[in-house]
């Protein structure tokens, strides 16, 4: 049982209001295309694992509490505000009411709230991951034990969140392993493995075998964005397996940018070029993969490093395309409805929001490494446990994103974001940032420098989805 004592209670009654104003601001939810084309499935009943199925069989069982995307919104707005709400809470408890109210303030950032109206599995797993956090914190920044009920629910929690997005397993690893009270890092980092695998290992048989999810390839996207990046660098490799012609008509057809991997699946001379891979299974494909980074390390390595820089959002110019929501739903025929004016005007201070660095990757990950290197040696503390836990998810997940990551949209980005600024809070009466070496803090400046600089003189990009499929980015790293 949850009982809110005085102090408590006045961050929890703030955090049910906003979870209601939220609700009345973004009915019933904005569906994107990935919203739309998923809810195909839903009504469908039959579900591939190109978008997650445990979020279609999910969408699918609610349908009859409410329409469209409704049931979905309720559930990531409350699983947001829940957690924060607990995690607020519970720093009151404790004697820190006002690192509570800036928990429930990081809340109502532009891009967090925008983004959390908006029905994905990216959404999902900040709602689900959240809530799970806030149960655990509300007895764990006290150092007591969390009830089987309140763990039960949180496990629950946890695993609808590492089925809801493919790489979930790297943010939540970590994160799951932290909050057991365990202080050794040899034993977190080890737990953090076996959950890691076994998350892995588990997804597959769950989605196709238990939901009876259709495979629809998307596991072959990894390995053919990189094979086609190696290929334009390296032409004529027997190792990627495409000849010298299909690696021309890559290069013709810009088949190949850090932006995303879409020119590949959306362009059809890119299609027609990348024929022979695409035939292969997938497992094959990840060993052509290793094999052709193997003979090729250079060309992998410009592959990876330039779709992270873009993933990133470091040095790129300014009013790159993916950062805010749109403010209303994808045009469709099934039924998914925009949000009211309200919403609207949220989503423009989103899309203000954006153009500041609240919305660059890079920089939260710096912040991130940043604590950990000022909080390695403090004392033991229930905060900085969870804080510890939370900044290990993030940077985990940010660092997965050298070898994993085909898109640059900013929703990726949510819960490592999201995760540090919890962690920052948390950690904010033992002044960490002061324990840093100042040689780090100068570098960590002058990557915020560099963005700044690029921002400022790069050319602006193309906004529209036919034109981005067509941009050479700066920092491409492609051959002349």
């Amino acid at each position: 049982m949850i009982y809110a004592s005085r102090p408590a209670r006045y961050p929890l009654i703030a955090a049910a209001a906003l979870l209601l104003a939220s609700l009345v601001v973004f009915a019933p939810g904005v569906a994107e295309y990935d919203s739309v084309e998923q809810f195909r499935q839903v009504l469908s009943g039959r579900y591939d694992d190109w978008h997650p199925p445990v979020m279609a069989w999910l969408w699918r069982r609610l349908l009859p509490f409410g329409d469209g995307a409704t049931p979905l919104l309720v559930l990531q707005l409350t699983g947001y505000w829940l957690g924060l709400g607990l995690i607020a809470g519970a720093l009151a408890r404790i004697g820190r009411a006002a690192a509570g109210w800036m928990i429930l303030m990081i809340g109502l950032l532009p891009p967090f709230l925008g983004w959390q109206a908006v029905v994905l599995k990216d959404a999902q797993l900040v709602g689900a991951a959240l809530g799970a956090i806030g149960l655990v914190a509300w007895w764990r920044l006290r150092d007591r034990p969390v009830p089987a009920a309140a763990a039960l629910l949180a496990a629950l929690l946890f695993g609808y969140a590492l089925l809801v997005r493919a790489n979930a397993a790297f943010a939540l690893a970590p994160l799951i392993a932290g909050l057991f009270p365990v202080r050794r890092a040899g034993a977190l980092i080890a737990a953090s493995g076996v959950l890691l695998v076994l998350a892995l290992a588990l997804a597959g048989p769950i989605n196709h075998q238990l939901i009876g999810a259709a495979s629809s390839g998307v596991e072959k996207t990894q390995p053919l964005y990189d094979l086609a990046g190696i290929a334009v660098r390296a032409p004529g490799s027997h190792a990627v397996g495409l000849s010298r012609e299909a690696a021309r008509q890559l290069r013709a057809n810009d088949c190949v940018t850090p932006y995303f991997w879409d020119p590949l699946g959306d362009t059809p001379g890119c299609v027609v070029a990348m024929a022979p891979l695409k035939a292969q299974r997938g497992g094959d494909l990840y060993l052509r993969l290793a094999n052709a980074a193997l003979h090729h390390p250079l060309a992998y390595l410009a592959q990876r490093a330039a779709h992270w820089n873009m993933t990133e959002r470091w040095l790129v110019p300014a009013r790159l395309a993916g950062a805010a929501p749109t403010g209303g739903s994808e045009p469709n025929n099934l039924g998914l409805a925009s949000p009211g004016p309200q919403a609207q005007q949220w989503m423009w201070l989103v899309a203000q929001a954006v153009l500041t660095p609240i919305a660059w990757p890079f920089a939260w990950l710096l912040l991130a490494l940043l604590l950990l290197v000022g909080t390695r040696r403090w004392r033991h503390a229930p905060p900085r446990q969870l804080a510890i836990a939370l900044l290990a998810s993030a940077v985990t997940l940010e660092f997965s994103f050298l070898a994993i990551s085909i898109a640059t949209d900013l929703r990726y980005h949510l819960w490592p974001m999201l995760a540090t600024a919890l962690a920052a809070v948390l950690l904010a009466d033992t002044y960490p940032l002061r324990r840093v070496p100042a040689w780090m803090v100068l570098v960590a400046g002058l990557c915020l420098a560099a963005a700044v600089a690029e921002r400022a003189t790069l050319p602006e990009p193309p906004q529209e989805y036919q034109g981005l499929l067509h941009w050479t980015p700066p920092l491409s790293l492609l051959p002349a």
